[in-house]
């Protein structure tokens, strides 16, 4: 269909906040039935651009058509209104309200009788919508009882509600394991059959690669690329993206120490979440965790740092025996957990990000109930220099951080006073491809320096990577382990469903 005027037509869009551009100059042509994929760093303006095209920043400069017909939209009513529905990568739901009532917020189904909302219609039709991309959650469900992945999903579902003729995907398999991705691609494909435009926003080079026909570049809010996928291979793209040459994205320069148990877990568990987990976890190791959503893995590193302890079983700190029933406890005994939700449980998005750098170090940075402010500035510009962390200043609020640099400053805060034992969940989800390197850099830095280190991800090519061994949980057990020279993508992928199976170390599937 690219042989057919643009659905959406950009022209010269510009966006600033302050006295920066996030967006400059930039044109952008979008075809019915087409797969468009957008990428750049953290910061590039991908996500500015689709908020202008939403309706969620009207004060933008240059032309917007569609159809051929010039179009302000200044609204995300207006937007919907033209066709177009962005799902976000920072989850924009109402926690407090069902499964159903965020889909239809705002285009609630009515019961034939003005005023008047039909839940049992808007359950139904809910339904059907998560069983489009492959997922059952009951409609009448609380956002708030919904893991991160089970949200990011609502959120799919919430955009394809309004059958838009432009949807926009920015990161949507960013909480994803593949299988659920692969539900989502079979959706995104048969949009693309009945004519729906799709951008796809992703620092998934793979993804993009598996799904775009064409690919758009993004730079310091420049466009400085667009084509065909065949001009691109993912070299040239990540090129493209960050201005220069690029190195290993997993780094593993680390050995772990064999003879020294860091963490030592045993019949580990919590009702509805897991059971009988049992693990050795050395110093200098870097161990993975893998699963697919619901498996459990989140809610075991919740449990190590105490935010739902466990019910039974035996914890060892350093061969010790320890009862871990509070993060402070947990901090206590050198555990720090950067987790999924670092928006929501990671930051405090109103304070800057040199209190957020601080805060887990307090203690330390205080005599007589008053904080030693010199040093505290010391200790946060180190942070900031070694993490690169992109921020107009140390004063500067979290939440006007690029997600990237958020990633960053959740898991620096934790390193002004390293712990012995640092517990990541998805540590790089959302971020691009420069900082995921980074991030995997750090990673096997700190595991050279001797930290125990647990490492969940959804992200197959992290996992195998990044760990020295990995284990694979499903239905909140552990179905198979594997040394780092064992592992491939086919015996995790088949562990994670393969019931009860339990798996011996490097055992064929």
């Amino acid at each position: 269909m690219l042989d057919a005027p643009p659905v959406i037509r950009l022209s010269g869009i510009r966006k600033a906040f302050g006295a920066t551009p996030a967006v400059n100059n930039v044109d952008l042509d979008i075809f019915a039935g087409e797969i468009h994929g957008l990428v750049g760093e953290n910061g590039a303006g991908k996500s500015t651009l689709m908020r202008i095209l939403a309706g969620l920043y009207p004060d933008y400069e240059g032309r917007i058509e569609v159809s051929g017909q010039e179009a302000r939209i200044t609204s995300v009513r207006q937007a919907r209104r033209f066709g177009v529905a962005l799902v976000h990568q920072e989850l924009s739901l109402v926690p407090e309200l069902s499964v159903a009532e965020n889909i239809f917020l705002g285009q609630e189904p009515g019961a034939g009788i003005p005023g008047f909302i039909s839940r049992s219609q808007a359950a139904e039709q809910a339904r059907s919508l998560l069983q489009e991309i492959g997922v059952e959650i009951d409609p009448r469900k609380k956002i708030s009882q919904l893991s991160v992945a089970l949200q990011q999903l609502v959120e799919i579902a919430k955009g394809i509600s309004i059958r838009p003729r432009v949807l926009v995907l920015d990161e949507p398999s960013s909480s994803l394991t593949e299988t659920e991705t692969r539900e989502l691609f079979k959706v995104i494909r048969r949009l693309k059959e009945i004519g729906t435009a799709v951008i796809y926003i992703s620092h998934k080079l793979d993804e993009i690669f598996a799904l775009a026909q064409r690919i758009t570049v993004l730079r310091d809010g420049v466009k400085v690329g667009s084509g065909t996928r065949d001009k691109w291979d993912e070299q040239s793209l990540i090129r493209a993206m960050v201005g220069r040459e690029f190195s290993s994205l997993f780094p593993h320069s680390h050995t772990p120490d064999l003879k020294s148990v860091a963490l030592s877990v045993k019949n580990l568990s919590r009702p509805k979440a897991f059971r009988n987990i049992s693990f050795e976890l050395y110093q200098g190791e870097v161990l993975g965790i893998y699963g697919l959503i619901g498996a459990g893995r989140s809610e075991l590193v919740e449990s190590l740092f105490g935010l739902n302890p466990a019910a039974s079983g035996e914890i060892r700190v350093l061969g010790e025996r320890v009862k871990i029933r509070h993060p402070w406890s947990a901090k206590r005994l050198g555990i720090a957990l950067v987790p999924e939700d670092r928006r929501g449980r990671g930051l405090v998005l109103n304070q800057s990000v040199g209190k957020n750098l601080s805060l887990p170090v307090l203690k330390y940075l205080s005599r007589a109930g008053f904080v030693k402010r010199r040093q505290e500035s010391k200790e946060v510009a180190d942070i900031i220099s070694r993490f690169k962390i992109h921020a107009a200043s140390p004063a500067a609020p979290a939440e006007t951080l690029s997600g990237g640099n958020q990633q960053k400053v959740a898991l620096g805060k934790w390193l002004v006073r390293p712990p012995r034992i640092l517990l990541l969940d998805e540590p790089t989800r959302g971020i691009d491809v420069l900082t995921k390197a980074e991030v995997h850099a750090t990673i096997d830095h700190l595991a050279k320096e001797g930290l125990a280190i647990i490492l969940v991800s959804s992200e197959l090519p992290e996992i195998l990577g990044m760990s020295d061994r990995i284990l694979v949980m499903r239905e909140g057990e552990i179905a198979g382990e594997f040394s780092r020279e064992s592992a491939c993508a086919e015996n995790l992928g088949k562990a994670a469903m393969a019931g009860s199976l339990r798996l011996a170390q490097g055992e064929k599937l």
